[in-house]
């Protein structure tokens, strides 16, 4: 077992020597755990059935974390949103993501100001139009845009995976 968390530890940190926003590196840290085992049910196979998922990151005011677990939806996509309540599910794929990192920016990064507007070109293309901001607010400024100018198309993005 002290292999497979180390294992873990190791992967997280490679992932981090990518990301460049140290803010995002801190808050990172700041929720990470040491890995540990926990068995979660497996709703897309028989009934009953589990697997062993390993619990890395908590968030323990919203009752998630990020698990990483090689069967179910991995070795696809290993890493996971759950929810850190016995007999938990590992939910639904669109939870599941190939990188620790894509799966932070889903889930925790929601608290720290790393999000912009991004306006949508008729080319494709997309062009941050607001500065850095939390979620919340971010999100509030891109409905007010869609609701100002309904013609364009506005997203929320981060940029710590770029």
């Amino acid at each position: 077992m002290e292999v497979k968390a180390s294992a873990l530890t190791d992967l997280i940190e490679n992932e981090l020597k990518g990301i460049s926003n140290e803010q995002v590196v801190r808050h990172v840290r700041s929720l990470l755990v040491q890995p540990k085992p926990i068995l979660m049910n497996w709703d897309y196979g028989e009934a009953g059935q589990q697997y062993v998922c390993w619990i890395v990151l908590e968030e323990a005011d919203a009752k998630v974390g990020i698990a990483h677990c090689d069967e179910g939806f991995g070795p696809k996509n290993p890493w996971g949103l759950v929810f850190l309540e016995k007999n938990s599910s590992m939910g639904m794929d669109a939870g599941w993501f190939p990188s620790f990192m894509e799966t932070y920016v889903e889930s925790a990064a929601s608290s720290i100001p790393i999000w912009y507007v991004v306006k949508e070109g008729a080319n494709g293309q997309r062009q941050p139009i607001t500065g850095e901001g939390g979620w919340d607010e971010t999100w509030a400024h891109a409905m007010a845009m869609r609701d100002a100018d309904p013609e364009a198309r506005y997203h929320v993005e981060t940029r710590v995976l770029e």
